[in-house]
């Protein structure tokens, strides 16, 4: 057998007592081979009777990245036998311990049996729930790899900052058996596309050039901060209808999220804004394409108006919002991931247009209708409820 050949990530996995190992890295970092190369020399032929999963979002990219990898480690160091390979249930039996490969495309892998050790190749693009799915099933360690793409994510918020949890960048300067016109076609990212320098290159996380807003948290709403008023977008069985009031401080606005739910009928929003105990005397600006909610609605004693829209008004909104700070306060969970989620359409080249995607707006429309109605035309139903 050839001499076991690692990079820092391989010692990172051996040096360390926590539980779940994040191995951030941009690409070509050698992250994901020196991960399996542990798996193999530093816990599969130490251990026996041990179940290991590998596992990915799809059994495609599976297939085609960590499981081609996998054997091909085996063969090199001569350890690949083919009739300890299932190919058929994608398992491989390792010195009495089983190593099975699945995706999330495979729920009844991945509700299925527990495990011992636990390897998610490109965790970021798992979802929250997914994470949870196999997490739960999973008794000892648990590693994961990615390269940042993503500017916010749950990885960061939820698994990142676990006591438990132990953290790592790498990049190519950590590979040193990379080919070197590999490492020049990614030195020359340098000088041709900055995002992808700073993900693929420096490892670091991205910041989405089609994201449209840039928010900040607080705890909660300044006393000097003036309200403006309340913006509300109607939903039911899909869509929920929300809530937002709008405050000012100077050139800063605050949002904060009080309703953000679905199956609300128009008697129920009345219902809520009064247990809000909200003024009914304080304007809500709300989607006029709903006019018989809004009549509704104001039938129950609210100062409840159609919010103007027009030509091109959702572009208008949005620029008006990016002259101010924006902040949300941080009770306001779905708000903030609608701000960091909410981007302008991309062409199939990358380039971004001036159009927003319409998905992860339901709380922004709500605000934008009350920023809009009340910035644009800031004598509007001064002088009278309607």
């Amino acid at each position: 057998m050839k001499k076991l050949q690692t990079n820092v990530v391989f010692r990172h996995l051996e040096q360390t007592d926590k539980r779940i190992i994040i191995e951030q890295g941009g690409t070509r970092s050698g992250k994901t081979y020196n991960i399996l190369l542990w798996i193999i020399f530093g816990y599969a032929l130490k251990n026996t009777k041990k179940t290991i999963s590998i596992a990915r979002k799809t059994y495609p990219s599976l297939r085609t990245s960590a499981m081609r990898d996998f054997i091909e480690i085996l063969r090199s160091y001569e350890l690949y036998d083919e009739t300890l390979h299932n190919k058929s249930s994608a398992e491989y039996r390792l010195n009495g311990n089983l190593i099975e490969f699945i995706s999330l495309d495979q729920p009844q892998k991945v509700r299925g049996r527990k495990r011992d050790l636990l390897f998610i190749n490109e965790a970021n693009e798992l979802h929250w729930e997914d994470w949870q799915q196999l997490v739960f099933r999973t008794k000892d360690r648990i590693i994961i790899d990615y390269n940042p793409s993503d500017e916010f994510h749950w990885i960061y918020e939820k698994v990142k900052t676990r006591e438990d949890a132990e953290f790592h960048i790498t990049t190519y300067k950590n590979n040193p058996f990379l080919d070197p016109e590999i490492k020049k076609e990614i030195l020359r990212l340098k000088d041709t596309d900055e995002q992808y320098w700073n993900i693929y290159g420096l490892g670091q996380v991205g910041v989405g050039k089609s994201l449209i807003f840039r928010s900040n948290l607080v705890d909660t709403i300044p006393l000097e901060a003036e309200f403006l008023s309340y913006g509300m977008d109607f939903g039911y069985t899909n869509d929920p209808t929300t809530l937002i009031g709008v405050y000012r401080k100077d050139m800063s606005l605050y949002f904060e999220e009080l309703i953000y739910r679905t199956g609300l009928t128009n008697r129920d929003i009345a219902k809520q804004l009064e247990s809000l105990g909200i003024n009914r005397r304080s304007e809500i600006f709300a989607d006029s394409a709903e006019p018989k909610s809004i009549d509704e609605i104001y039938k129950f004693g609210w100062n409840i108006k159609p919010a103007t829209k027009g030509r091109d008004s959702i572009n208008i909104g949005i620029d008006m919002l990016k002259r101010y700070t924006l902040f949300v306060t941080k009770n306001s969970a779905n708000t903030i991931k609608e701000f960091r989620n909410y981007k302008w359409k991309e062409d199939k080249n990358g380039n971004v247009l001036n159009t927003p995607v319409d998905a992860f707006n339901h709380s922004l429309d709500a605000l934008r209708y009350a920023t809009y109605n009340k910035l644009s035309r800031p004598n509007y139903g001064k002088y009278a409820i309607r």
